[in-house]
């Protein structure tokens, strides 16, 4: 079973960058600001084709509805991109069904297969694809559009609104590896892809595979460490060692330590983690490595059950996750 190796944003950017290609026109929505309880951040986007259909989402279906029913309303679709604000009034929020009162303002644009559009919708795509982050300014005054390299990571804000532009921060899925098939890992694995996560389980005990699959869940049976070199390197990635083995955790650490992963944990107890610790200082670990070695892993709740761990993990790697992105 492969995970879903893209983001909501890749695909719909994909997706522009396939219609686009035919040359045909399609329209890309950016949420660039909400006030009080919204669905979706900002920076989330959403492309419609009247053929092809939605791509993405700005809410939970209400938005999207009523924004198709305005662009396909419109007899002569403005080439200008434009903002347009959702439940600013009482009446609004009836009519929206946005939860709690939320507001929320969209980037309005059409796309047309020009040369331009598709030099740097490809250069978004192919940044995407890389791993790399890249920043795209829409001008509301003469419809130019760039796009310029991101090198400070995703540190800086999703969305920057001026009176004369809006700029959208696009960066690569943050990625989960996970260390040993059990039920502490089926949990984390469910909670992680709900949450925006590229999910990959790696254990290379064939009996402990047998029978573990999960929706959206890649599943893979190798030496752990050769995994974490090829493809868990760059600061998207979380690898949380949960196989309470030895022999499948420490050498998978040992490299996971010298990536520049945000988040690097390990399951056990106490006296688990110290001898651990110890193990990996042999392994010619520095201090300083296993200094970000998260272990005990996850919030301390004072629980054994696999599913409220496996809640205290990702609250752990939630919190990181977030820290990372401020920067």
């Amino acid at each position: 079973m492969l995970s879903n190796t893209y983001s909501t944003e890749h695909r719909v950017i994909d997706a522009v960058y396939q219609w686009l290609c035919a040359g045909q026109s399609a329209w890309l929505c950016t949420i660039v600001n909400t006030w009080g309880s919204s669905p979706r951040p900002a920076g989330s986007v959403l492309a419609y084709h009247p053929e092809h259909g939605i791509v993405g989402s700005l809410s939970g279906g209400c938005i999207e509805e009523a924004l198709i029913r305005k662009l396909s309303a419109e007899s002569e679709p403005s080439s200008a991109p434009y903002l347009y604000d959702y439940a600013i009034t009482e009446d609004d929020q009836a009519r929206y069904t946005l939860p709690c009162g939320g507001r929320l303002t969209i980037l309005v644009e059409r796309l047309t297969a020009t040369p331009d559009t598709l030099q740097h919708i490809k250069a978004i795509s192919d940044s995407l694809h890389n791993r790399q982050c890249i920043r795209r300014e829409v001008s509301l005054k003469n419809k130019a559009v760039s796009v310029s390299a991101e090198t400070g990571d995703m540190a800086g804000d999703a969305v920057v609104v001026s009176a004369e532009s809006v700029s959208t921060l696009f960066g690569p899925v943050f990625k989960m590896l996970l260390l040993g098939a059990g039920e502490v890992s089926f949990y984390v694995a469910k909670m992680a892809t709900s949450v925006g996560f590229s999910v990959t389980l790696c254990d290379p005990r064939e009996s402990f595979l047998q029978g573990w699959e999960q929706e959206g869940v890649e599943v893979i049976q190798c030496l752990p460490d050769d995994l974490v070199r090829a493809r868990f390197f760059d600061p998207y990635c979380a690898i949380l060692a949960l196989a309470h083995d030895p022999r499948v955790d420490d050498m998978a650490l040992m490299e996971a330590l010298k990536t520049e992963a945000f988040y690097i944990g390990a399951m056990g107890s106490l006296k688990t983690t110290e001898a651990r610790c110890e193990r990996l200082a042999q392994l010619d670990c520095s201090s300083d490595e296993i200094s970000q070695l998260h272990a005990p892993i996850g919030i301390d709740i004072g629980s054994k059950k696999p599913a409220e761990i496996a809640i205290s993990i990702m609250a752990e790697v939630l919190a990181e996750r977030h820290r990372f992105l401020k920067g």
